[in-house]
């Protein structure tokens, strides 16, 4: 009898190896836009809406948001442009957003973008949490897929945020091209993975920070467990970036040529809205 049990408690050891073992899923496409339209036509209303107005957004930024084609429309070859125009001392830009349309909670997120450049110019692609007319930020979460600041044109950053650890206290890290490269003169492939365990930001496909909750400040909370929702936006000043000067050049634009979202099955929800 003790020779059968120990021969039992090796089968399932095994067995929990075998299931560790296992490969993952592989990835499937469960929500995407192509930015597929009409020269000049607005972004597709089934999938985006916007945010609107001048408020400075908690940043003391300067630019106004609209829903106008004159800051957000598709250029018929395939992109999304994001414009920042500037009208005397006044700016225009738009800030993109699947609120209440689509959100998703873990998976793979990833959009190619070209960004502007510019001393005081801020694109983003980033997502914040569902709950947000709730429990209001950044208790409901915010993830930074791409964030640039236009006086460091050759590095991104991906951060999160939330309670206890937000603003100038976000947890992330810089990715910087080598030989001086400057992410305004290509596309690249912005992603961050995101599961149960974590969150890891890459670039081109490097892997360049994985943040999980062991990382967090002692006594504060992992927010990350929830439906998000995706934003696109080009800001202009703002307390990190600092304003536009006498070298930044109007308009400026961030060409989008697509998002994706992909899930391995069991741990992603595409479709809460």
């Amino acid at each position: 009898m003790t020779g059968l049990i120990g021969v039992g408690v090796l089968l399932a050891v095994a067995a929990l190896h075998a299931q560790d073992a296992a490969p993952l899923r592989p990835w499937r496409l469960v929500w995407n836009e192509e930015f597929d339209g009409p020269e000049g036509s607005a972004p597709d209303r089934t999938k985006w809406t916007y945010d609107l107005g001048q408020t400075g957004w908690g940043n003391a930024e300067l630019e106004n948001y609209t829903s106008s084609t004159d800051n957000a429309f598709l250029d018929g070859a395939g992109h999304l442009v994001i414009q920042a125009v500037a009208n005397g001392a006044s700016y225009t830009s738009a800030r993109l957003k699947t609120q209440g349309l689509a959100a998703f909670t873990y998976g793979r997120i990833e959009a190619r973008i070209q960004i502007p450049f510019g001393q005081g110019l801020w694109p983003a692609f980033w997502m914040l949490g569902t709950d947000i007319s709730t429990s209001g930020w950044p208790r409901c979460g915010e993830i930074d897929i791409m964030e640039n600041i236009g006086k460091e044109p050759s590095t991104v950053h991906g951060t999160v945020h939330g309670p206890g650890y937000s603003g100038g206290n976000g947890i992330g890290a810089p990715y910087s091209l080598p030989d001086g490269q400057r992410f305004a003169d290509n596309f690249h492939v912005f992603t961050v993975l995101w599961d149960p365990q974590g969150v890891e930001f890459q670039v081109d496909g490097h892997a360049f920070k994985r943040i999980t909750p062991a990382d967090l400040p002692s006594g504060t909370q992992w927010v990350y467990g929830h439906p998000f929702f995706l934003l696109l936006n080009v800001a202009v000043g703002g307390n990190w970036p600092g304003y536009p000067d006498s070298t930044t050049r109007f308009p400026q634009r961030m060409l989008v040529d697509w998002v994706r979202v992909f899930s391995r099955g069991t741990s992603s929800l595409p479709a809460d809205r």
